[in-house]
């Protein structure tokens, strides 16, 4: 599974006898490599920059690291490997061999899958094209640069299956991928989230530990596909996504662990002595709360309705499962079976049961929700470690909800449903003011010097590929 580098577009997938595929995929790459020097990183097009490069797809040694410009990066086509018997794991061709091309009765259901998973990955690099102008170290801003590169090469993925699986249809919807902008009021991306804008980097780091942790769940679930080559291409996908929410859910750490540390050091034991503590120049524990309220609650959104007979009809098909599809004690087809889900019925919430081929998407948003508290211990334990009396904790789910069966409800974070005019008067203790944001983004000054990190900020506990703390990550004064 060693990747070919005798085309323009690396890749294990045997491009160079693929000439139709491959020459419409070259057609294509003029087109990306001007999305990404208008819409991508802006300002460090031209230095070199410490990123690691898929050179394979075994689980060990799988990339190399280098330095490399970014618009120069090698963005490749990688596929796991094929497994020798896989049959499909859910729905009413439970049983049967994967398909190694589409069926066609699945066909513009399959196309919608890859086109949404495909519109995301675009769409976080424009949200996140201007953060290197503020970046606290050179350790971030290579690590800002890697996840962008990766979004890229996620999107590279689909445009794949688009290309070789789906015609002229294909590539017209690959041609839309790069039409579509973030934010745009005339071509919006597809899911709201990713219309956001990320005006600072604790805003990033929660992207990366919440959002990104939406698409690891969803790669989860395309890679138990019935159609092999998405499936394979969600799970090569999978091992980069990881680095993406170490990212997130590190970079959140080391906030809180600066703030902890500039706390002890000036003999503040009240977390919310609020403004003693941003006169130290980091960000108070209460404001990081609200932030994980914000992006919690816009990442459960993506997940969409509870109740959803599109999810029900991808699995009965057999072309998206259940998170860790295979592992689950089932018949896998669900015909009979319930799911427990949460309600807001006559302003109140309940429990029920549903069809659980009805309930797909709420079981995994809880499957989500468990993932996510993994992090949540791990800040905590970070706090705890300073003896400071805070809890971080993930609010409940049916809390600032815009999508689903709590949409619009007025639900505190701690799951009290109370009346629209006590949220009006509470919504600014739950979720950041203009003046929380405006505080974070006065902090936010580029530090380029090696070695050295802003204020609001702690070191990582060890750098990228082994290097040591004054490593030149980014070389800015090749720019």
């Amino acid at each position: 599974m060693n990747v070919e580098y005798d085309t323009l577009i690396p890749n294990n997938v045997n491009l160079s006898s693929d000439k139709k595929v491959l020459k419409a995929l070259e057609r294509w790459h003029p087109g990306y490599i001007n999305w990404w020097n208008d819409l991508g990183p802006t300002g460090f097009q031209n230095s070199l920059v410490y990123l690691r490069t898929a050179i394979s797809v075994d689980r060990e040694g799988w990339a190399k690291f280098d330095y490399v410009k970014m618009p120069e990066y090698r963005w490749g086509i990688l596929l796991a490997p094929e497994k020798e018997g896989r049959t499909i794991p859910c729905g009413e061709h439970y049983g049967d061999p994967v398909w190694q091309e589409v069926p066609g009765e699945y066909r513009s259901m399959l196309r919608r899958l890859i086109v949404i998973q495909g519109d995301t990955e675009p769409a976080s690099i424009e949200q996140q094209r201007h953060l290197g102008q503020t970046a606290p170290s050179l350790y971030d801003l290579r690590n800002l640069f890697q996840v962008n590169v990766e979004e890229g090469r996620h999107l590279w993925a689909m445009v794949y299956l688009l290309q070789k699986y789906f015609g002229s249809d294909g590539r017209e919807e690959a041609n839309e991928l790069l039409n579509r902008q973030s934010g745009s009021e005339d071509a919006p991306r597809m899911l709201g989230a990713f219309n956001e804008v990320t005006p600072d980097w604790l805003s990033f780091f929660m992207f990366t530990s919440f959002t990104d942790r939406d698409g690891k769940m969803q790669l989860e679930a395309l890679a138990q596909s019935g159609f092999d080559p998405l499936s394979r291409t969600c799970r090569f996908m999978l091992t980069e996504e990881a680095h993406h929410m170490f990212v997130g859910e590190n970079g959140v750490r080391r906030v809180i662990k600066k703030t902890c540390e500039e706390m002890a050091k000036a003999g503040i034991t009240n977390p919310y002595d609020i403004e003693k503590i941003r006169n130290l120049g980091v960000i108070d524990l209460p404001t990081i709360q609200k932030k994980i309220n914000l992006h919690f609650s816009l990442s459960l959104d993506l997940f969409g309705s509870e109740i959803s007979t599109n999810a029900a009809n991808t699995f009965t098909a057999g072309v998206k499962g259940r998170f860790w599809e295979t592992k689950i004690k089932d018949d896998h087809i669900l015909k009979n079976d319930t799911y427990p889900i949460m309600d807001f019925e006559n302003n109140k919430i309940v429990k029920k049961d549903a069809s659980a081929l009805l309930s797909l998407n709420m079981r995994l948003r809880d499957d989500y929700i468990k993932d996510s508290s993994v992090g949540t211990k791990r800040w905590n334990r970070t706090i705890n470690s300073f003896n400071i009396d805070f809890e971080m904790k993930l609010p409940f789910e049916g809390f600032n909800r815009k999508i689903g069966s709590f949409m619009n409800a007025n639900i505190t974070p701690e799951g009290e449903v109370i009346s629209k005019e006590n949220w009006n008067k509470k919504s600014d203790e739950y979720l950041p003011t203009k003046d929380d944001n405006m505080f974070i983004e006065s902090l936010m000054k580029p530090v380029y010097e090696i070695g050295k990190f802003a204020s609001w900020i702690s070191e990582p506990d060890q750098g990228i590929d082994n290097k040591s703390g004054d490593f030149e990550y980014v070389k800015i004064h090749d720019a």
